[in-house]
């Protein structure tokens, strides 16, 4: 049976308050802390850097899950190495190369990660898999924390599971966008096992009562 893990998204959290809403999102049961980068260019947003990641890692007692949505991505992956990231996620389309990128990214010491877009094919994690730690696959478009859930990723996490089972290999599936209570069951089922949620906690007055809504809901 596959462990499941809740990763509240920073995205949505108080930024005059990052590191209050840290601590809150860990002690309310967090397992991961999940750092959506942007970077303004290959997505229209800017958040924050590895800057950032440096001063909240003292208030996370928790693995940091960055998820790089920047180009060129090596320069940003080595810094948020240094800055305290365990895991360390980057969209395939955004760099050169990208066996080369998730060799680094595990050199540096942390796990590596590819992200798969609503649209993008997935057959490129086939020839790579014996480097990857993670694989992400976006339930909206990047970009913007907020959106609804696009039902077409079910199929896609579905393909990906039978991927990774194949393999053999230890990787995490992870499933960012629209994650809700009352959807992450679905998600479940099609095979994903680490969830990043947003504004679903964030936006709301209980941190702790929303994670336990999830984990009940996961069962």
């Amino acid at each position: 049976m596959r462990t499941h893990r809740i990763a509240p998204s920073l995205l949505s959290a108080d930024f005059a308050r990052l590191g209050e809403e840290v601590k809150a999102v860990v002690d309310a049961g967090a397992d991961w802390l999940h750092f959506d980068v942007m970077d303004n260019h290959y997505v229209p947003n800017l958040t924050f850097g590895p800057m950032v990641c440096l001063a909240l890692r003292k208030h996370c007692t928790v693995p940091i899950d960055v998820h790089l949505m920047v180009q060129p991505v090596d320069a940003l992956a080595l810094a948020f190495a240094q800055a305290g990231a365990d895991w360390i996620s980057f969209h395939p389309d955004a760099s050169t190369h990208v066996d080369r990128t998730l060799q680094l990214i595990r050199g540096a010491g942390c796990k590596a990660g590819l992200v798969f877009n609503p649209a993008a094919p997935v057959d490129l994690l086939e020839w790579v898999i014996d480097k990857v730690d993670l694989v992400l696959v976006m339930s909206v478009n990047p970009g913007f924390g907020g959106q609804s859930f696009i039902d077409s990723a079910l199929r896609k996490v579905e393909r990906l599971r039978r991927i990774v089972d194949a393999s053999g290999r230890d990787i995490r599936l992870e499933v960012d966008g629209g994650i809700k209570a009352d959807n992450i069951r679905r998600v479940a089922d099609a095979g994903a096992d680490t969830f990043v949620a947003g504004s679903a906690i964030f936006g709301q007055p209980d941190y702790r009562a929303v994670i336990a809504a999830m984990r009940s809901a996961l069962g």
